[in-house]
């Protein structure tokens, strides 16, 4: 296999790249990464610099891993500031680094891009000497590998050159429930009453909740979409990440992989969300509300979606970084993987040393919080 490094996805073939992109990730998909750089969400002036790395067998694209040049450590959800201010009063420089991840998109899945029939921990192995070489022709302190899949997981662990590192988010997962109300009769009785009345608020304010499919969103709805998304952003002080530019394109190129839910008062949208789905995944992603409206936040966001993963017999419902308020809807912890590589020696050590308490902390945390489900009997 010949290794590859390119800065832009255009001139490889769509059909060449999905083929490698497996059943359930929408978001490494030519369509989504190049919808990215194409709109200026990614590329010169944003800290996030494609260098993609390619494997090559007679020719044939048979690998790859996205991967970005970054100046900085904003948009990634598993954080490491802590880790640049030491290496600054170390007098070590820790940016530039290399990341692994899809920009913007804390959401486990595939960074292994592998075809079927390539041997995947020869595959991953090589991916990963292709990112040790750029690491090292880019000047890069470091290596960071985030939202990897369990199974990638253990191949980047089997590897041996990089260091685990744990994080956390809430998930839910579809135990074959037949409908929303099997799903809450495994909550204890508070907890299901309280999401119950959640519900009835939505319908008693007049709001009309309707999930619609990217290919039947109107101009006017992607509009909306586009606007809650900026307003979020604004709301929270944060600037923000994506262009408008980048929902059109998505608008275009992957309104398949699309559904949205948008909440009407007489007639206006004044709430949606913006989510993705392939295969047995449903990912929630952006939303956003005119004004605020008591309880309609988790209707979107969490109960709609959960109906339509139990629908479709989805086995798995993302919703995104952060939130312990989604414990009490049904989202219960889930471990995430990632993993990192640091070049200089000092760095490495202190991180390792990190690394083991860290990941304590979490697995304490993860127990913690399973033991406060929704689902927990004795209080």
């Amino acid at each position: 296999m010949q290794t590859e490094f390119v800065t832009d996805l255009a001139p490889i073939a769509p059909d060449a790249w999905d083929r490698l992109t497996g059943h359930d990730d929408p978001f490494v998909e030519h369509a989504f990464l190049h919808a990215l750089a194409q709109s200026g969400c990614v590329g010169p002036g944003t800290g996030w610099r494609p260098r993609h790395v390619l494997l090559r067998e007679r020719g044939e694209l048979v690998a790859a891993l996205p991967l970005y040049l970054k100046d900085h450590s904003y948009g990634e959800y598993v954080f490491d500031f802590g880790w640049a201010q030491a290496a600054l009063r170390a007098g070590i420089a820790y940016y530039p680094k290399l990341v692994a991840m899809v920009p913007f998109t804390p959401a486990t899945g595939r960074r292994f891009l592998v075809a079927p029939g390539i041997p995947e921990q020869a595959a991953v192995s090589a991916l990963l000497d292709g990112a040790l070489e750029l690491l090292r022709r880019q000047g890069a302190s470091s290596i960071h590998l985030h939202f990897l899949n369990a199974h990638e997981a253990e191949l980047v662990r089997a590897d041996g050159r990089f260091h685990s590192r744990l994080s956390s988010q809430f998930h839910w997962q579809n135990r074959n429930f037949a409908n929303f109300d099997d799903h809450l009769a495994t909550f204890r009785s508070a907890i299901r009453k309280e999401v119950r009345k959640e519900r009835r608020r939505v319908v008693e304010a007049g709001i009309d909740v309707s999930v619609v499919e990217g290919p039947q969103l109107t101009a006017e709805e992607w509009q909306a979409l586009t606007q809650f998304y900026f307003d979020t952003c604004e709301k929270h002080g944060s600037g923000p990440y994506l262009t408008p530019e980048f929902f059109a394109c998505i608008a275009r190129t992957q309104a398949a992989r699309v559904v949205a839910v948008l909440a009407r008062q007489q007639g206006e949208i004044v709430a949606g969300t913006l989510n993705f789905e392939k295969g047995a995944h449903l990912y929630g992603r952006y939303w956003g509300s005119s004004a605020r409206y008591d309880s309609l936040h988790f209707e979107l966001c969490y109960h709609r979606l959960i109906e339509r993963a139990i629908a479709r017999g989805y086995s798995r419902f993302e919703a995104g970084a952060q939130g312990i308020h989604k414990l009490r809807r049904g989202l219960l912890p889930a471990a995430i993987h990632n993993a990192c590589y640091v070049a200089d020696p000092r760095l490495a050590e202190a991180v390792a040393d990190y690394l083991e308490r860290e990941e304590r902390s979490v697995r304490i945390e993860l127990a913690e919080l399973d033991h406060h489900g929704p689902a927990h009997r004795d209080g």
